[in-house]
């Protein structure tokens, strides 16, 4: 790519930042959006937003008050809100400032200069931004001797990063849970494939005997679970039903103000209402049937919540085989009670490995096909060589800056475009792999989107790139075959560039804006009188944040000594999301759950990986510029950083994965001084109730039905 080209792509993403933060930050100001952009706040305090009555000039001026007061937000504050997993997100922005900004200082003042003063490279690398990468640097130059200085500095200011990150973090688990040591997911155990009672024929009856033999001084009580699906069902289509008996009457009421109407209009719209009505009592009769105790027993699970007296009774049984044979009495710890993902706990164990088999397939299908995409953007990106192959798209250039526009811009957003929708379909894919919780499906999904962007966004683009960039070459003078790949490793940085630019920038910046948001908020308010002013609450979607966030990591980490300029730019990249995502913890996203900090070991998995193709990639580079003992003293290093990652699982792992003894037993001790311990285990006893067993709410059909019918059910 050419200077023009990643000049343009750098104007239009900064221009289209500016303007979009400018209208968010005006927006923002608007009562009427109050329910998009302060959704959490309201839903606990509506009285703690509060916007000026009167007409002034400055709710219609741009501002960056927004970002001041981000900056004033401590991390404690986050914690204490929104909770550990809402701070790691923050964390990973900081480890991204952190980082980075050593790496730019190395990068600028050392790398840089070297860089552009070498003469050893292609002669095209003069005219492109080459000259400023380590493309730039001949074959068997002893400069390459910095560049091997300042991957080993790089790579243990990261390594002391991640290990201060993982042991802060770790620190915060533990104090989390003795904050929340009343959760009832410490008293509880989820046990799966329970054997019949051979003399009652009963499970629960089975649960009882075997827990009160082996876990005589800790067990309490147990939680059979049932197929819910059909009064899921049945419940879905009550709601559907009652919708649409509210239209009819609004249109109705709506042709009365505006025309008298018709008896036979009257008629046909009350035959309509009344027989919705039929059928909405039908439902509620099937309802109270299935809820009934002897379809109940016809529909009982291998499954159980075990509620123990104590956390240490609860954490022993999780965390240790209960019978001879491993495929009985499995038990686990059980999710907090809103993360249960109930439609779930209906696979038998037994078959849980295929429905993974088919996720892992599924996942792997959709990263294989997206590669045809990828590849074509890259055909857009690569448009000198498209010029020889295809010499209509010459006319592009008659436009002055059309081709400048046309690679340095129009690639990285068609690719951002594509990827939008990986991470909801990733979602859709990992809800099917048979995890009981949601963190579950969302942890699964992280890792899923991650090595989807790892393959197409990093592997996909430097290969496809590359060989658009070589083809012709390589069948003329195979010879130079190895010094044009060494070179393109780092031909492709510009490209990453423009990624990380519209990612970003314009990614950041709709995240702040929540354009969608406003779009269903504009068609809710303008169809039927349907927009209520109720807050649009959604979760902080980590599934798209963290592998994005984490990918741009990567990228920087492996560029970080072959291409310098990458590197200022994602400290801005950085610190925007710092900015944008501590406002929407604040007052957009609200907690469904809470794990605890359990994603962190996937992030530290995720910045490893990143390390790991930083040291892989310049061991490469050395060999291909002829510097072979560069090349074998970076060996260590990477040995270095597998051990640093070895020892991290041993030290850290373990505490994120189980429950240690010694902390259940020291919150269990706080509770009986406090005299709290009894109460908290009968409150975990009846949290896990399952929605298919909770009465059924009428009041809210209720007011659809016509009194008579009402007193009729």
């Amino acid at each position: 790519m050419n200077p023009q080209g990643l000049l343009a792509s750098a104007v239009i993403n900064i221009g289209l930042a500016f303007v979009i933060l400018a209208l968010f930050s005006i927006l923002k100001k608007q009562p009427s959006n109050a329910p998009i952009y302060y959704a959490r706040r309201l839903s606990q305090d509506p009285d703690n937003v509060t916007f000026h009555s009167s007409f002034t000039l400055s709710r219609f001026l741009p501002s960056i008050s927004w970002i001041s007061r981000a900056s004033r937000v401590s991390e404690d504050q986050i914690l204490q809100t929104s909770g550990l997993d809402a701070l790691l997100v923050i964390r990973l922005l900081k480890f991204g400032i952190n980082f980075f900004m050593a790496c730019s200082l190395i990068g600028l003042v050392v790398l840089l200069p070297v860089n552009y003063s070498s003469r050893g490279g292609p002669p095209s690398s003069h005219k492109t931004m080459d000259s400023f990468t380590i493309a730039n640097i001949g074959k068997g130059s002893n400069w390459l001797w910095v560049h091997f200085a300042c991957l080993w500095i790089i790579t243990f200011y990261g390594l002391y990063l991640l290990y201060k990150e993982y042991n802060d973090i770790l620190i915060k688990r533990i104090d989390r849970l003795r904050n929340i040591r009343h959760r009832p997911d410490q008293f509880n155990v989820l046990v799966r494939q329970i054997p019949i009672c051979v003399d009652h024929k009963a499970r629960r009856c089975s649960v009882d005997h075997f827990f009160s033999k082996h876990h005589p001084y800790s067990y309490y009580s147990c939680r059979i679970l049932y197929n819910g699906k059909e009064f899921e069902d049945l419940t879905d289509r009550a709601k559907y039903i009652t919708r649409k008996i509210e239209d009819l009457r609004e249109r109705s009421t709506v042709k009365k103000h505006k025309r008298k109407p018709l008896l036979s209009d009257v008629s046909h719209g009350n035959s309509k209402i009344s027989l919705h009505e039929e059928k909405l009592r039908e439902i509620f009769h099937r309802i109270r049937q299935l809820q009934g105790e002897n379809m109940l027993k016809v529909w009982k699970l291998v499954f159980v919540f075990v509620t123990f007296k104590s956390r240490w009774g609860a954490a022993l049984a999780a965390q240790s085989q209960q019978h001879s044979h491993p495929l009985q009495w499995i038990t686990e710890r059980a999710p907090e009670p809103r993360d249960v993902y109930w439609r779930n706990l209906t696979i038998s164990y037994r078959i849980l490995p295929l429905y993974r088999i088919g996720v892992f397939i599924v996942a792997s299908l959709l990263t294989i096909f997206f590669a045809i995409p990828v590849t074509a953007v890259q055909g857009i990106a690569k448009f000198e060589k498209l010029k020889k192959w295809f010499p209509p798209v010459r006319a592009i250039e008659l436009i002055p800056g059309l081709s400048s526009v046309l690679v340095g811009y129009l690639p990285s957003v068609i690719l951002n475009g594509f990827i939008y929708v990986v991470p909801f379909a990733m979602l859709g894919i990992a809800k099917f792999g048979g995890s009981v919780s949601r963190s579950q499906v969302e942890i699964k999904t992280c890792s899923m989107v991650f090595y989807f962007l790892v393959g197409n966004v990093f592997f996909i683009s430097l290969i496809s790139g590359s060989l658009l960039e070589e083809i012709g070459e390589s069948f003329t003078h195979p010879q130079n075959f190895p010094s044009h790949l060494a070179s393109a490793v780092s031909a492709q940085a510009d490209f990453l560039l423009t990624y990380i630019l519209a990612d970003g920038l314009s990614g950041f910046s709709l995240e702040a804006l929540q354009a969608g948001m406003l779009l269903l908020d504009f068609i809710k308010s303008h169809t039927c009188g349907r927009g209520e002013g109720n807050p649009y609450l959604y979760s902080l979607p980590y599934f798209r944040v963290i592998p994005v966030v984490s990918l741009s990591i990567l990228i920087g980490s492996v560029y970080a000594v072959v291409s310098p300029l990458l590197l200022p730019v994602l400290v801005g990249y950085f610190f925007l999301g710092y900015a944008v995502y501590v406002n929407q913890i604040q007052d957009v996203y609200e907690t469904v759950y809470e794990t605890c900090g359990q994603y962190w070991p996937y992030i530290h998995h995720y910045i490893f990986v990143g390390f790991i193709l930083m040291q892989i990639t310049m061991i490469g580079l050395f060999g291909l510029k002829s510097k072979p003992a560069a090349a074998i003293a970076t060996i260590p290093l990477l040995l270095i950083t597998i051990m640093f990652n070895e020892y991290c699982k041993m030290r850290f792992l373990p505490t994120f994965l189980h429950n240690s003894i010694q902390n259940a037993v020291e919150n269990d001790e706080l509770d009986e001084k406090s005299g709290q311990l009894e109460v908290n285990y009968k409150n975990a006893s009846n949290a896990y109730f399952q929605p298919s067993l909770q009465p059924l709410n009428f009041t809210e059909f209720d007011s659809t039905l016509t009194q008579p019918l009402v007193s009729s059910l």
